[in-house]
């Protein structure tokens, strides 16, 4: 294995226990090794939290050096923030603490960084685990892409210098879409800047029920009103494409869901409620009420 002075690795943790330990080993056993990992405790309370940090700290056994950094309880963005602001490599990889690295995520994302000066991040596809076994395939891209949906992993490497001149991440933001927000900032910094995608599933996503991502579904329209108003020239500028992308990513959910009815409907399986509230009222305006007629057309189709 080797090491590179030219990256150190943040790691954001609150009351996080053994899965900080786990994602603190994954930088570890990077084939290409960060200089340094930075641990910032965003005001840990729990017993075997504190515990975890403490042995890391102490920890001289560990092939990379951990410096832990705490502060109050501030949110994911101000300990973001805290732990670039620490960072002096000019690249930093940032990583949540319930998260893990494949061993080859540097060793394949940062040439990418390297090759290309306007390229202000870069990560790879996520293999999720938990409730969820599945991989997820972001494609990265300029700020067109990103004004419909977030096309990067919160996981990534960025150049510090562009971090800098973003601004950081929007410490106000503490209900969800933080890292959305930043790369929207980050694909200001520069005409031509991009974020890359490895396309290899190199980030290990834990999934649960109670995770802060899925807790901010509940309050997407709010969160996207804000992006929408904080970046409103670059909405502007881009109409076609942010609106082209919600759509396709619409329709895309649409004909998964009339696919499972069809089938649902050829087996003779009794429909969810929601489902058959839908055939009885279709949306209009939307493709609703094509969807329905091909649903009830089809081989067992009912209604």
């Amino acid at each position: 294995m080797q090491e590179t002075r030219e990256i150190e690795a943040v790691v954001t943790s609150y009351n996080q226990e053994t899965m900080l330990g786990e994602a603190v080993r994954s930088l570890c056993a990077q084939t290409l090794r960060p200089a340094r990992i930075i641990v910032v405790d965003d005001g840990s309370t729990e017993e075997n939290s504190l515990a975890v940090l403490k042995r890391l700290q102490a920890d001289t056994r560990l092939p990379v050096p951990v410096q832990v950094v705490r502060q109050a309880n501030g949110g994911v963005s101000a300990a973001r923030n805290t732990g670039i602001r620490e960072a002096q490599a000019p690249m930093v990889l940032v990583l949540d603490g319930d998260d893990r690295l494949e061993p080859r995520y540097i060793e394949r994302v940062l040439p990418l960084l390297q090759a290309d000066s306007g390229m202000v991040a870069a990560s790879a596809w996520m293999r999720t685990f938990g409730v969820l076994n599945a991989v997820v395939r972001p494609g990265g891209g300029k700020i067109g892409d990103f004004l419909a949906r977030n096309s990067c992993p919160a996981t990534h490497i960025l150049r510090r210098a562009a971090w800098e001149k973003s601004g950081g991440y929007d410490e106000t933001m503490r209900s969800g879409f933080e890292d959305w927000d930043f790369f929207l900032s980050l694909l200001q910094t520069a005409p031509d800047a991009h974020i890359g995608i490895v396309p290899e599933p190199l980030i290990d996503y834990r999934t649960a029920p109670a995770s802060s991502n899925i807790k901010s579904m509940e309050k997407r329209l709010t969160l996207i009103r804000y992006l929408i108003r904080k970046y409103l020239p670059a909405y502007q500028a881009h109409v076609e494409e942010a609106v082209l992308g919600v759509e396709a990513a619409s329709i895309a959910r649409l004909y998964g869901w009339e696919s499972e009815m069809c089938r649902a409907a050829a087996q003779g399986e009794a429909l969810a409620p929601a489902s058959a509230a839908f055939l009885e009222s279709p949306t209009y305006g939307d493709g609703g009420i094509a969807a329905a007629v091909r649903v009830v057309s089809a081989p067992g189709g009912r209604q």
